[in-house]
């Protein structure tokens, strides 16, 4: 049985946000099925009612999101599909590090890969991967620390950057594709300890950073955001230590009243002692 994490521990100890950026609840996702898990990516419909993720061990989820008012109470119709390579196949294990997703307004998906660092464009969670060409920057960005993160605004432009930038205080590169071809037309300051796993752009053309920051005994989160040329920060959430779990995935809406709506995905890791979490809060405009 799905269950409910009640939230009031995350509500008494969510750190600071400013004081419209509020919590709504958190939804602990489990499944029967061996191969759910992972998840890294996370794309939620305009209406907040279906979910669209991707694990990082190659498998596309979807799913029927239930709610009982604001708060998410059960998840409905799982189908996962495998992620499919150039050649229609399952993608072989040391290919299948997809780690962020994106989706355009009809239904075009792209992933961004860790481990071999590239853009893959599926028509759809049955397409085959098109690879985007490569910036020449992709494969400095190293094993495990490349393209974690993945946008597309309005204009369908795809933006990603990598997990880290090199050096603590060195600025995240982000790339932009946009007609045929890859740009890197600016940075996001890194500050602190936190490193990305996320992002996406909201109802208000602003692009959300989703940041992590793994303590030794739980996980901090971070959001910030910024325009779509990496102008005019905005630090939107920090959280105390275990509020939540390895949160990865990040999917900005705009619900019924207006009020921008944050969901976000952890990725378990497949180990018994984390959960698939889905949190969400609200931005009230």
């Amino acid at each position: 049985m799905h269950h409910i994490a009640i939230g009031l521990l995350a509500a008494l100890w969510a750190g600071h946000a400013c004081a419209e950026f509020s919590y709504l609840g958190t939804y602990v996702w489990s499944e029967k099925d061996p191969s759910f898990g992972g998840l890294s990516g996370l794309e939620v419909s305009d209406d907040g009612t279906s979910l669209l993720a991707v694990s990082d061990q190659g498998w596309f989820i979807e799913a029927t999101i239930v709610r009982s008012g604001e708060t998410i109470t059960g998840m409905e119709d799982l189908r996962q599909s495998p992620v499919k390579g150039r050649t229609g196949g399952t993608l072989l294990a040391e290919h299948f590090d997809t780690e962020g997703l994106a989706r355009t307004a009809d239904e075009m998906i792209f992933v961004s890969f860790e481990d071999l660092t590239r853009v893959g464009r599926f028509d759809g969670v049955d397409g085959t991967e098109q690879a985007l060409p490569n910036h020449p920057n992709f494969p400095e960005y190293g094993t495990n620390a490349s393209l974690e993160a993945i946008a597309v605004n309005g204009a369908g432009h795809v933006y990603t950057l990598p997990e880290r930038s090199g050096r603590a205080n060195k600025p995240y590169p982000v790339h932009v594709f946009r007609d045929g071809r890859w740009t890197l037309p600016f940075h996001i300051p890194r500050r602190g300890v936190f490193v990305t796993t996320g992002a996406d752009f909201g109802p208000d053309g602003r692009l959300y950073l989703l940041e992590r920051d793994f303590t030794g005994i739980g996980f901090r989160t971070r959001v910030r955001s910024f325009t779509a040329d990496g102008q005019d920060e905005k630090e939107l959430l920090v959280t105390a230590n275990a509020t939540h779990d390895n949160l990865e995935g990040i999917s900005v809406w705009q619900d019924a009243a207006g009020d921008i709506r944050i969901t976000m995905v952890s990725d378990d890791n497949f180990r018994g002692f984390q959960q698939t979490e889905l949190v969400e809060y609200r931005l009230t405009q």
